[in-house]
Parts: C-alpha cells; structure tokens; sequence
C-alpha cells in the first residue's frame, strides 16, 4: 500500500537533514515509533526495512537508542536453544 502524505516545507527540512531520501527517513521513524509502542514485532521492522537479518534490525534499533524488550519466554527459548546447540 502506498501512502501520501502532504508536510510544510519547515517540516521536510527537518527529516532532510542528512541528505538522505525523506521517504526512507520519514519510513525508519514510523517503524522506530510503532516498535518502541510495541505495535511491530522484530520480524515485522525487518520485513518493512528490507533487513536481511535480524542482526541488521538490532544494529538499527541500537542505533536509534531502542533496545529489544525480552521477557520471560524469550529468555527460556533462547536458553534452550543455547542448551541444544552446546549439546551438538
């Protein structure tokens, strides 16, 4: 789905600053945003942000200052993965 959206020129300005594509700029900051409310997974940032993997999203994230939330099942799932792979 494509979205259009009209900005002041004031407000361009400020995603331009870099002078990267304020396209992309303004995309990251809607993903930064629905990640940190917790309405995108992980998996979903990737998908949106063309990532290739999921090391690529945490770089991303951290460099944003935004740090993946575990709770207690990821950590028992990436324990018993740890665990599995000792094993092998």
């Amino acid at each position: 789905m494509q979205i259009i959206i009209n900005l002041p020129e004031d407000v361009i300005k400020v995603f331009s600053t870099n002078g990267e594509n304020i396209e992309r700029e303004i995309l990251e900051a809607t993903v930064l945003e629905g990640y940190r409310s917790g309405k995108l997974s992980q998996a979903q940032v990737r998908r949106v942000l063309g990532f290739a993997t999921d090391l690529q999203v945490d770089a991303f994230l951290k460099e944003h200052h935004v740090f993946l939330e575990y709770d207690l099942e990821d950590i028992k799932r990436e324990t018993e993965f740890s665990l599995n792979l000792s094993r092998k």
